[in-house]
């Protein structure tokens, strides 16, 4: 599930569907905070992909 969200805004990203993947990104942040808490993923990992997708999708701009 994780990673389907996160493939999910990338895939938008390329695509170059800016609000589409900010909306997608929305969607993604608590599935990745929940992964985190949960403890199936470090929480310097999820904190990572949330970076790097926000970093991705302010190039856009």
């Amino acid at each position: 599930m994780l990673r389907t969200y996160i493939k999910k805004v990338i895939k938008l990203i390329q695509a170059g569907d800016k609000e589409g993947a900010t909306q997608a990104y929305a969607e993604a942040v608590p599935v990745i905070d929940r992964a985190a808490n949960k403890g199936f993923i470090h929480a310097n990992k999820a904190a990572r992909h949330k970076s790097r997708l926000n970093a991705h999708l302010k190039a856009m701009a």
